[in-house]
């Protein structure tokens, strides 16, 4: 899948532009609070219906106006063409695709896969275990489409165990027990293969950036696996009490990304980090390219603020064989390094909210 039109409305100092992209790899280069992000940010809204930047639509949508409208035409891998659209007014979002209304954001995220790669992507490594279990589950929706509903159940059951905790009321846990075992399973094994799955991708890519031998993503289910889910449930019920909330389970899950058996974040350099997170979110990609065919675009927000000159070189090298189409921003042309290799592509200049094809 890949843009072949793009209009954008009020989308911060965006007032109106509309643009053809080219299928493959798009540079957009202008000065600081040009526009730039804000071009990411329409697409992503495009994608996943929210912002990457903040979560008050108001802040998003430009001073002098009501509401954001993003609309999009997409060619499918089988030529067939999709129109969508979002309208957001800080308080309703109305959603169409191919001129029907529908009412759940996740359809637009499996019509438009993106990934993101931002400043702070990097914490994905080494911030809490929330970032991560969002990278997993980001892969599994798009792989699996019976995931978000196991998901979805299984958060309503623990919210049901939460409240019962709240209240100390212990009559019906044993019920809830069951739907979040249940449900926990089925997270949990679709979680389980993804990252069995990714592995090997991810290190074939790492191997492109950086030398490092032995790395091993391994995964945590959220609960101590000397004992099954429902053991851990009973064992835990009396904290569980105490706190009001359950401890263990699925909602608790994590990975680690080890290194000759050593924890990744704990004695590589920062730059490596950055790469490995950079790995990391290019094999998602690579592997939902290889399982589905099914691959919208990769956002590259501020391209020089985490990477040197030798690391943004192999990373242009890389993207320029993938077969997604990219968006990649940077503050000056000259930092999007040597293009002359490059077959397709096209230039953007962005300034004051303004977007003209270099």
């Amino acid at each position: 899948m890949s843009l072949k039109k793009l209009d954008i409305y009020n989308v911060r100092n965006i007032v109106q532009t509309s643009i053809q992209p080219s299928p493959a790899i798009n540079f957009i280069y202008g000065v600081n609070a040009s526009g730039k992000s804000s071009f990411l940010e329409a697409i992503y809204f495009l994608g996943r219906a929210k912002s990457f930047r903040t979560v008050s639509i108001r802040q998003v949508i430009n001073f002098s106006r009501q509401e954001l409208i993003v609309t999009g035409q997409a060619v499918q891998r089988s030529g067939n063409d999709a129109k969508l659209g979002i309208e957001m007014d800080g308080k309703n979002t109305r959603i169409r695709i191919n001129r029907e209304t529908v009412h759940k954001r996740s359809e637009l995220a499996y019509a438009l896969p993106l990934q993101l790669i931002h400043p702070t992507s990097y914490q994905l490594l080494d911030g809490g275990p929330k970032i991560r279990r969002e990278f997993i589950d980001w892969g599994v929706f798009n792989q699996q489409q019976e995931f978000l509903t196991a998901w979805r159940k299984y958060r309503k059951a623990l919210q049901q165990r939460n409240g019962l905790l709240k209240k100390k009321l212990t009559r019906q846990i044993d019920c809830w027990n069951q739907e979040l075992v249940h449900y926990g399973a089925i997270v949990t094994e679709y979680r389980e293969d993804y990252l069995q799955q990714l592995q090997p991708v991810f290190i074939q890519i790492a191997g492109q950036f950086l030398q490092a031998s032995r790395m091993q993503l391994r995964m945590h289910c959220g609960w101590d696996v000397r004992q099954n889910f429902l053991q851990t449930l009973e064992s835990d019920l009396h904290r569980d009490i105490r706190y009001g909330f359950t401890h263990s389970g699925p909602h608790r899950a994590d990975f680690q990304l080890l290194i000759e058996g050593r924890l990744a974040r704990e004695f590589v350099s920062r730059g490596q980090l950055k790469l490995l997170v950079l790995a990391l979110k290019l094999s998602q990609v690579k592997l939902l390219e290889m399982n589905s065919c099914r691959i919208g675009c990769i956002l590259i927000d501020d391209l020089t603020s985490e990477l040197d000159s030798s690391s943004r070189a192999a990373l242009l090298k890389y993207l320029t064989v993938l077969p997604v189409q990219i968006f990649i921003t940077a503050t000056e042309l000259k930092e999007f390094g040597d293009l002359s290799k490059i077959q397709d592509y096209r230039m953007f200049h962005v300034e004051q909210g303004k977007i003209n094809q270099a």
